[in-house]
């Protein structure tokens, strides 16, 4: 573990930074993360990583920006936030990049980086669409095509079963349909969602759909407190005829899920936020899903001298 200590003073308050190495991804990216303590507490958590002279808080993960102690204040935060701008102007840092939580992800009311943004004159570069299903004022569904796909489900009696087992839908569904389609790979490998698994074992779950015995689809969903995220979605190319997909998320949103505040398709995006798949967003909206906005900024890390005066 690399140890790199600051110390910052804020009024009678220290904080220490301590950076340390994440094991996961640490192969694809040169980590920089953070760990920022008040009088030996840790309050926040910054994932980071670094190319050249720009930190991005992170590339390797779907969102980032400060993770915050339940327990903390604004004043602490606006510290905490102008310590990590100084620490990394003074370790020759020119700019951090942000991409920001989602506020449906929030345990509690959190928008003071939205504020501290603001008065560092943090960019926006960046906007991407994700598709989301507010459970407690869920929309009828009225699209025909999901009520005839949910119908030839049941007709073909598809069966919709969790399983701990990745295998089968990473090499089955999700790797070839993905290299077909896009000519790529999960970003996920199989290895390191199976890593990933055994770290939040009640986190991270697999839900296959199988046709006979044999699998057709599936997704693999992220679940947090408040929001069952869906990270992966894939069927075989008989989707359509068999409904497998309807059946698959109507089981999802609509029975496992459905005592969460959301339920969350993931973005729509493409070519760094500048264009929406029309078909991908239109079919996550035929479930009830509508948009909203995960934003992307960059802040000059000199910038931490506006924050000098913000408290009166």
């Amino acid at each position: 573990m690399l140890w790199n200590k600051f110390i910052a003073k804020a009024k009678n308050a220290t904080f220490l930074f301590r950076r340390d190495f994440m094991d996961y991804h640490q192969d694809k990216f040169d980590d920089f993360s953070l760990l920022v303590f008040k009088n030996k507490v840790l309050i926040a958590v910054l994932p980071a990583n670094r190319i050249d002279d720009v930190v991005f808080s992170h590339q390797g993960l779907t969102y980032g920006g400060l993770v915050l102690s339940e327990t903390v204040k604004f004043q602490d935060v606006l510290h905490a936030y102008q310590s990590i701008l100084k620490f990394l102007s003074k370790q020759n840092i020119i700019e951090l990049e942000v991409k920001m939580l989602p506020k449906i992800y929030h345990t509690l009311p959190s928008d003071e980086i939205d504020y501290l943004l603001f008065k560092t004159r943090a960019v926006l570069t960046r906007t991407d669409v994700t598709s989301v299903i507010d459970s407690k004022n869920k929309l009828r569904i009225d699209s025909s095509n999901r009520k005839r796909g949910l119908k030839r489900a049941k007709k073909q009696s598809l069966l919709v079963l969790e399983t701990s087992n990745f295998e089968n839908f990473w090499n089955e569904i999700l790797i070839p349909n993905l290299k077909v389609t896009h000519s790529v790979k999960p970003v996920h490998s199989l290895k390191e969602i199976i890593l990933l698994k055994s770290n939040f074992p009640i986190n991270i779950r697999q839900f296959n759909v199988y046709n006979n015995d044999k699998i057709v689809a599936g997704a693999t969903v992220f679940e947090t407190l408040h929001v069952a995220h869906v990270q992966y979605i894939s069927a075989n190319k008989d989707k359509q005829h068999l409904g497998s997909l309807d059946i698959l998320f109507d089981f999802l949103i609509n029975n496992i899920f459905m005592t969460k505040k959301y339920f969350d398709f993931g973005v729509s995006n493409e070519n760094n936020g500048q264009n929406i798949n029309e078909g991908l967003l239109s079919w996550k909206e035929s479930f009830g899903a509508r948009v909203i906005a995960q934003e992307f900024y960059r802040i000059k890390t000199k910038n931490y001298v506006e924050l000098n005066s913000v408290l009166l």
